[in-house]
């Protein structure tokens, strides 16, 4: 299950999500599309791969819809959203990542960097 490439260790596979949640993987793929899910492919592979972060016991999060939104508003893609979002906000910060604040329902804070990424 786990991917090659370290960034997207903590990513999932749609088919394995799709049984954990008990849907079609068809489901998984429109909550994608929707804007309710972040997915992100490897480098030269076509498996969709999901960050187990953007769920909370077995449900998207609401907020990563409004994060995608900023996102999709901005021209950011679904592969430079999961960069921003994954990737170290300074040396000062003991290596937290914008993933991090939006856990801890930071969601404001998270939608602005996401903008000023764009």
């Amino acid at each position: 299950m786990s991917p090659g490439d370290p960034r997207y260790s903590a990513t999932l596979p749609a088919t394995w999500l799709a049984s954990r949640m008990a849907v079609d993987p068809a489901r998984i793929d429109a909550l994608r599309r929707a804007g309710e899910l972040i997915a992100v492919r490897e480098p030269g592979s076509t498996e969709w791969r999901y960050p187990a972060w953007q769920f909370d016991s077995g449900k998207p999060r609401p907020s990563v819809a409004r994060v995608v939104a900023a996102a999709r508003e901005s021209g950011i893609d679904e592969s430079r959203l999961y960069d921003v979002l994954t990737a170290q906000l300074g040396l000062r910060d003991g290596g937290r990542r914008l993933v991090d604040l939006l856990m801890e329902g930071r969601e404001d804070e998270v939608v602005a960097a996401v903008r000023s990424s764009g």
